[in-house]
């Protein structure tokens, strides 16, 4: 993309209403601007980095074997009647009624209505186990919307229902999105950890919040140091296997580590004091298994082996998709702006042209865009008559991963300079070879 035809509409001046440093950035770097208290419109920048992180969460999902589908987002209330939760659920519910005067809801969460869709078209065991998921707008009504799409009212997140046999397989279904949701958020730069926490309005039993640690975070949590140093990387784990993604729960939550729910100072005090810390954290994902909490009272049943009508045990796995844009934010930004980690990134690297109008120059800036996306890369390509510094500040503000600057003194030596946002150190290459690291660097193989 050539930056004089995108709409790039950066701020220099920091908005007064910005608390935070997503909010701050995600603004000055035209990525959202709000239409109302908690509700923003997404422009092209920040569009565009939620689709990569919804593209991963998809891929993710899939390889664990979960079926995508997509729910409304107004819902009867009569369905919140029947499992109970829709006067319990509090002030936060969007309540509307339609032209015909029935009770309708903007969706906070969705239980009620894959509960149905589940108990009107399956009725046997054989058909189990089986996970659907959504990735959807959800609405709740904060009574003080705050730090941007942090908190916002509306809000983009996916959220996945497993139907099984028995609790045993739902509790394999719960480890299983543990595994899954531990490789999505390393895929995207964070490292995501999982605590005990509260149920809340969802219910039950077993719940892990999935926390980034951050200054900003709304929730003070506790935890071993230890599981800071736990990686998922590039391991291999077959999603059927009961044992496989048993042995990586325990791995990854045996350590201490709870929100301040369920934070217990007698346990806590049994870890090490080197090893103690209190912190803050986002959260940015959720795991539930609640059994027969929704299955009983909606009647969504299958007959057994046996022959008897038993109710399905059930769990929900959330993620915060536009929260998770502003947690990467929030953990990886310096004072000049964003810093993406590359699985994220807008574009994947920009292409700074010191001076706009210069024939050498304006082809050199010309032959690696088109090298870049002829290679399936997206740089983003400066081209226009801003000054060098003005340049400079808003591919910093912007955060790519990597920059090409293209001078016509460094084109006299035959080189271009590639650089570093995370670390700021840059060095001198040919165009071709400037262009041939930043294809090994996504794993993209350069043409010969």
């Amino acid at each position: 993309m050539r930056l004089s035809r995108y709409f790039l509409p950066v701020l220099k001046e920091t908005p007064s209403e910005a608390q935070i440093v997503s909010h701050r950035y995600m603004l000055r770097a035209g990525m959202i601007k709000q239409s109302s208290a908690g509700i923003y419109s997404w422009l092209p920048l920040g569009f565009k980095v939620l689709r990569k992180i919804e593209d991963i969460i998809h891929e993710e999902q899939k390889r664990a074997g979960h079926i995508p589908m997509l729910m409304p987002t107004i819902q009867s209330a009569d369905l919140w009647r029947e499992s109970g939760r829709y006067d319990d659920y509090g002030e936060e519910m969007l309540r509307i009624r339609d032209r015909h005067d029935r009770d309708m809801l903007f969706t906070p969460t969705a239980e009620e209505l894959i509960t149905d869709i589940f108990r009107s078209h399956v009725g046997s065991y054989k058909d189990l186990p089986l996970t659907l998921y959504q990735i959807q707008w959800k609405f709740r009504d904060e009574i003080r919307p705050r730090f941007g799409v942090m908190r916002g009212r509306e809000f983009y997140m996916k959220d996945g229902y497993n139907f099984d046999l028995t609790k045993e397989d739902a509790l394999h279904a719960y480890n299983r999105h543990l595994v899954s949701y531990l490789r999505t958020y390393e895929r995207m730069g964070l490292q995501a950890i999982p605590m005990r926490a509260d149920s809340g309005p969802i219910g039950g039993d077993d719940t892990h919040e999935f926390l980034v640690l951050a200054e900003t975070g709304e929730s003070e949590v506790f935890y071993d140091s230890q599981i800071t140093e736990l990686k998922f990387g590039d391991r291999q784990i077959d999603y059927d296997s009961v044992e496989q993604c048993q042995a990586v729960l325990e791995e990854f939550t045996s350590r201490y580590a709870r929100t301040d729910e369920t934070h217990d100072e007698a346990i806590f005090a049994e870890v090490p004091e080197e090893r103690r810390r209190t912190a803050r954290g986002i959260e940015v994902g959720q795991i539930f298994y609640f059994g027969t909490k929704y299955s009983e009272p909606m009647g969504a049943t299958v007959v057994d082996k046996d022959g008897n009508r038993v109710p399905v045990h059930m769990g929900s796995h959330g993620i915060g998709v536009s929260r998770l844009l502003g947690a990467i934010i929030e953990a990886s930004h310096d004072d000049k702006g964003i810093i993406w980690p590359e699985g994220v990134t807008p574009f994947h690297c920009g292409i700074v042209n010191l001076k706009q109008g210069d024939a050498e120059a304006d082809a050199a800036c010309d032959a690696i865009y088109a090298s870049l996306t002829a290679l399936g890369l997206e740089p983003l390509y400066d081209d226009t008559n801003e000054r060098a510094g003005g340049k400079f500040a808003t591919m910093d503000l912007i955060g790519l991963p990597w920059r090409i600057t293209v001078g016509p003194r460094g084109l006299k030596n035959g080189v271009v300079e590639l650089t570093s946002r995370r670390t700021g150190e840059s060095e001198e290459l040919p165009p071709e070879a400037a262009v041939e690291r930043i294809a090994q660097i996504y794993g993209v193989v350069a043409k010969g």
